[in-house]
């Protein structure tokens, strides 16, 4: 079992729902990203998605955009983000998921790619860009490297692409809360618990809710529907406003800090999700 299997067994046990993060590397700068990944552990985060900075981030909103060209002005790499990873794992076991598009990937080599991101220590991919039919090249390196494919679905994905799109799936599921992309518009609450009871009835694998989440009281409302929520353009505007500050890293921990305090005070009801063939409850409150 790996570190993101690992979390959300332990988040079923704890009662608890997950708080994944975002953030993009090398904004403001590298070493500061490798700060402020631990900073959000303790402040309550149980996943970290590491956005890998792309010239052309065409899921991402304009905050994201921003910090990624911040990123790439410094001349962040892969190699560069492996490296910080690689030091973060040293004193942590914070399940880590790279972000991003296939380009880079590709540049890189999927054999290498595979091989790099699994020494250092990452645990699951996004690749935004690439469509489950057309993964199975990189899924050759990084299904034996250990990597978790983390599967985007989409508002406007049906049921019959759902079901074939999941069962390939592993780590957990990235539903998208809005059409469009990152940070633009505000989840629609009755949208979202439909499309969760939908996907309940297809697949056991823990499902997140992100893009748009920026608020504590909107993570509570939602992961009241779903297995945990991811906040990113949220940190990423907060990383861009106060990048050289002292207070960067105290003000990004008590901004997690709140979302974290608001989803452990949310009910779980249907949204708890099965671990190790349990069946769902249905109706419990966190006591």
């Amino acid at each position: 079992m790996g570190r993101i299997e690992e979390k959300f067994v332990a988040l079923k046990k704890e009662g608890k729902k997950a708080f994944i993060a975002y953030i993009t590397a090398g904004d403001p700068d590298l070493r500061t990203t490798g700060m402020l990944i631990p900073a959000l552990e303790r402040a309550g985060v149980d996943i970290i998605e590491i956005g890998v900075p792309f010239s052309d981030p065409v899921a991402d909103g304009p905050i994201i955009q921003a910090a990624s060209e911040r990123a790439l002005k410094k001349g962040i790499k892969l190699d560069d983000i492996f490296k910080m990873i690689a030091t973060v794992r040293k004193k942590s076991r914070l399940p880590i998921v790279l972000f991003g598009y296939y380009n880079p990937v590709l540049h890189y080599g999927n054999a290498a790619f595979a091989a790099a991101a699994g020494a250092s220590g990452v645990d699951g991919i996004l690749v935004v860009d690439l469509p489950p039919e057309e993964a199975d090249e990189l899924r050759r390196y990084t299904d034996p490297a250990g990597l978790s494919f983390i599967t985007l679905i989409a508002p406007t994905t049906g049921l019959a692409r759902i079901r074939k799109m999941v069962g390939r799936a592993s780590g957990f599921l990235y539903y998208i809360s809005v059409t469009g992309v990152t940070g633009t518009a505000k989840p629609v609450l009755e949208d979202i618990r439909n499309d969760m009871k939908n996907l309940r009835t297809i697949t056991s694998l823990p499902t997140v809710v992100g893009f748009g989440i920026s608020t504590p009281e909107q993570a509570a409302s939602i992961a009241a529907l779903a297995d945990g929520v991811v906040v990113g353009s949220a940190l990423v505007k907060l990383i861009g406003a106060n990048g050289k500050s002292n207070e960067l890293l105290p003000d990004i921990a008590s901004f997690a800090a709140g979302i974290r305090q608001a989803l452990d005070a949310a009910p779980l009801n249907q949204a708890d999700f099965p671990v190790n063939g349990e069946k769902r409850s249905s109706g419990k409150k966190k006591s």
